[in-house]
């Protein structure tokens, strides 16, 4: 009886995120969420600085959303789990380790804007972890709306199969409701009760003959996913919607559709039947496949379903501070969890205990006293944990699969303002880096300086903002500057030799290293590649290892990473009483070094994918001030009364342009970018 109370609870439970390009409406959609969910009283607008879910004061003076807010909200007897993610590029870790513990996300596209660049950069990272997907074209009510050419740029760009659910109930400014191509019924909101209750009614006359033959197109493209739809539509029966829904389930379910609906959350239209879509459309944590991880202690690979009579198994997926108490937000796979129950850390092999658990509400919480399998809540009392680890039972130990953080593109030198505050300094930055993963310290002792490296100008500017907001520390700052990396373009092979007395000991190694390039975004690869016949001890090969990711620290034309290189070890000769690990950690840096130096070594420059927004008028002024920067034209295209413009530009050339651009375009132009990819310097 408790395991089948236990499994309708989990039926009942929806972890879904809202995921889009910056300004498409996440944040304005989730506060009307929260409003007729019953959670809030009164409707938060972003342009007010009055939105709950943006919490932070540099959210509401900024008008963005900065960090992942985590809320729960009631509908129809459902919980649902809702983390409202940043659109902005540079806190793209924000969105990728909300993914990586969803169930199902909503994708919110502008009806002007349509598909943009961070959609297209959010939709692979929800790809990559085959989250289930509903759409919501937003800003129906806005002059160029354009809901069908989102739905092909959706094709286009995307590669999804979007599912029509509805049709607009007028255009533009005359935009009042949609028409329920499974229900086939009319759905209107009014003004004057803030669209609280929604009228239904019949469809309009004008609009049956449109109404039926999207209703075709829809039924046809879901009858591929269920046999008793497909049977009773080539019957010509008449099909209720409760199967109609179901077939769109499971075909959401298994990632061929992606269900669409449309709507205006500023103007407070559409969302009662996105939270009913919510509901139909995307899993509960019972619909997810098991979890698989591994157990530490023999490297088997192991399964945790979604049940609370399983071993515990829970990932840490964000770390916050709160009021200067530490916030582990943690997402439960299996098992429960409890005040008080010590939890093992299958990383560190240490055992912590669990102080409270919260629920919550934005920046708001409420204290409860289990949490089971799918929950999403945060946890407090745990010091030694960071983003990515796992939390199980010590008898069950168990370790997923980590959350990997992109590498900073940019860097910044902070000072404290006396030698008194670089204390204070280092204590902040520590607890900074502990919340968010992006962020790398480093002390430059030569300079005196501590370099601050992230993913982006306004990543390291609200930093630094936070510095001084919520930790009292003034810092001067320097100017931003671009990480570089380095790579080759050839290949070599060479033998070093290293013999050397240390400590009064002879040390001698000899190693043969061969360097290649490797495919982009590969990284440093290491293979063994010793003829059987040279017997190199396991502690010698790992010190040749550990030589070359030394030395690849810091690469010979100007010292930055070395990236995108295979290297392979093939030969090696040791001496008897002399070759020690030291020594061969030593010749193989050196040999790796030299390698380089004779494999065309080339400097590597951050690219970032620009899309800029002008009007027509403007174009040719926009476009010769890109191109003065070393931007590529990829694409121009017509965005309702606006030209989108694409290129790449040199991350190094991007300093600076929203000055430039405002006066191209006499203030009326727009830009967002995200990273593309490394390539050589110019």
């Amino acid at each position: 009886m408790a395991e089948s109370r236990a499994a309708s609870t989990v039926r009942r439970l929806r972890n879904i995120g809202i995921i889009s390009h910056i300004d498409a409406g996440k944040t304005t959609v989730t506060e009307r969420i929260l409003y007729y969910t019953g959670l809030t009283h009164k409707l938060g607008e972003v342009h007010d600085g009055e939105a709950v879910m943006d919490w932070m004061p540099q959210e509401r003076e900024r008008g963005i959303t900065i960090t992942a807010a985590a809320t729960t909200c009631v509908w129809k007897q459902h919980h649902i789990n809702i983390i409202d993610t940043p659109g902005h590029v540079d806190f793209t870790i924000e969105v990728e380790r909300s993914l990586r513990v969803l169930d199902g996300a909503v994708t919110i596209f502008a009806a002007v804007e349509g598909v943009q660049p961070q959609s297209e950069s959010v939709w692979r990272q929800a790809d990559r972890y085959h989250v289930p997907r509903l759409a919501f074209i937003n800003k129906m009510d806005r002059l160029g709306a354009d809901y069908q050419r989102v739905l092909q740029e959706m094709q286009d760009k995307l590669g999804a199969r979007p599912l029509l659910l509805q049709l607009p109930l007028g255009t533009e400014e005359h935009f009042r409701g949609i028409i329920d191509l499974i229900a086939m019924q009319s759905v209107v909101w009014h003004a004057e009760d803030l669209g609280m209750v929604p009228e239904i009614g019949a469809i309009p006359e004008a609009m049956q003959e449109a109404a039926q033959t999207q209703r075709e197109a829809l039924l046809e493209a879901v009858a591929e996913y269920d046999d008793a739809v497909l049977e009773q539509y080539l019957a010509g029966a008449p099909l209720d919607p409760e199967q109609v829904r179901a077939a769109v389930r499971q075909a959401t379910l298994a990632g061929a559709l992606i269900p669409v609906l449309l709507g205006s959350g500023l103007r407070n239209k559409g969302i009662q039947p996105l939270l009913d879509a919510v509901l139909w459309y995307l899993p509960s944590p019972a619909d997810v496949p098991a979890i698989v991880g591994v157990d530490p202690r023999t490297d088997a690979a192991v399964e945790r379903h979604s049940s609370p009579q399983e071993p515990l198994a829970a990932l840490a997926f964000k770390i916050a501070l709160d009021q200067g108490r530490r916030l582990t937000y943690v997402r439960l796979y299996s098992g429960s969890l409890e005040p008080g129950t010590p939890v093992y850390n299958s990383r560190t092999g240490s055992q912590e205990r669990v102080a409270r658990l919260l629920r919550m509400y934005a920046n708001k919480r409420e204290r409860i006293e289990r949490a089971s399998a799918g929950d999403i809540v945060a946890v407090t009392g745990l010091k030694d944990l960071v983003t990515g680890d796992t939390l199980c039972d010590v008898d069950h130990p168990i370790r997923l699969e980590t959350i990997t953080s992109p590498e900073p593109v940019l860097t910044l030198a902070v000072e404290p303002p006396t030698m008194a505050a670089q204390e204070k300094l280092q204590f902040a930055l520590e607890k900074l880096v502990a919340e968010d993963p992006t962020l790398q310290v480093v002390y430059d002792e030569e300079r005196g300086q501590t370099m601050l490296s992230g993913m982006g100008e306004l990543h390291l500017e609200v930093l630094v903002r936070r510095l001084a907001d919520e930790f009292n520390v003034q810092v001067r700052v320097g100017k931003p500057q671009v990480i570089y990396r380095e790579t080759i373009q050839g290949e070599a092979e060479v033998t070093e030799t290293f013999a050397r007395e240390i400590a009064g000991k002879p040390q001698y190694a000899s190693v043969q290293l061969a360097v290649r390039p490797a495919a982009k975004g590969t990284g440093l690869t290491f293979a063994n590649l010793l003829p059987e016949a040279v017997a190199l001890p396991p502690e010698m090969v790992e010190a040749v290892h550990q030589g070359v990711l030394d030395t690849s620290s810091s690469g010979v034309v100007q010292g930055y990473p070395v990236v995108d290189v295979r290297v392979e070890l093939r030969g090696a000769t040791l001496r008897q009483d002399e070759s020690t690990p030291l020594a061969f950690q030593i010749a193989a840096g050196q040999a790796f070094r030299r390698a380089l130096e004779h494999a065309r070594p080339v400097l590597l420059e951050p690219v970032m994918h620009v899309e800029v927004l002008v009007p027509e008028e403007w174009t040719g002024s926009v476009i010769g001030g890109l191109q003065s920067r070393h931007g590529v034209i990829e694409r121009i295209e017509a965005r309702g009364h606006l030209q989108a413009i694409r290129v790449l530009v040199p991350l190094a050339a991007t300093f600076g342009y929203t000055t430039d651009l405002r006066s191209a375009s006499q203030g009326r132009g727009t830009f967002t970018m995200h990273f593309a990819h490394y390539a050589p310097a110019k």
